[in-house]
């Protein structure tokens, strides 16, 4: 189900059918190194880890991440959405592209609008976003759409610690 619309992208939700490209998401080198190895390696278990992850959290709490496609051919270019992780007391926007679709804007244009989806559709007064310190470009794109360095912080079952963005209201 299509959640929104940019001037080239749709964001909808993730379903088990979309498991090819998110298997190729999650174990793609950048999300192995900036956000981790979720030992996901055939399109079964990654059926499984839709289901169980992203469907989930739709349905327990009406938000989650969303695939985003760009309008001009629905071609899958990455994730983007809103997350309630374990760890961390306020929603946070996480997202992740393919090295292919980086640096043409598609995640500013994506963050962006989930930003202003979170505010308006749910009210949210505090939004966050977690990045380690050196995925220079996630921290740019976490400043560019309004969120500003707050602390260094430990998730659960990691090791290293994180740095946590915010926006307040």
């Amino acid at each position: 189900m299509r959640v929104l619309e940019t001037d080239r992208l749709i964001l909808r939700w993730i379903c088990a059918d979309d498991a090819p490209f998110i298997l190729e998401l999650l174990n793609d080198p950048s999300w192995l190194r900036f956000i981790g190895d979720r030992g996901v390696r055939t399109t079964d278990a990654t059926r499984e880890y839709i289901l169980k992850g992203p469907v989930a959290m739709v349905e327990r709490l009406g938000f989650g991440l969303y695939l985003t496609e760009r309008k001009s051919d629905s071609a899958p270019l990455g994730i983007c959405g809103l997350i309630k992780r374990d760890g961390l007391d306020d929603v946070d926007i996480g997202f992740a592209f393919l090295p292919q679709f980086t640096g043409m804007g598609y995640a500013t244009e994506a963050a962006t609008a989930t930003m202003a989806y979170g505010k308006n559709t749910f009210g949210l007064k505090r939004i966050v976003g977690i990045t380690s310190r050196d995925n220079v470009t996630s921290i740019k794109l976490l400043e560019k759409i309004g969120l500003k360095f707050e602390a260094m912080v430990k998730m659960p079952k990691d090791e290293d610690e994180v740095m946590l963005f915010a926006w307040d209201a």
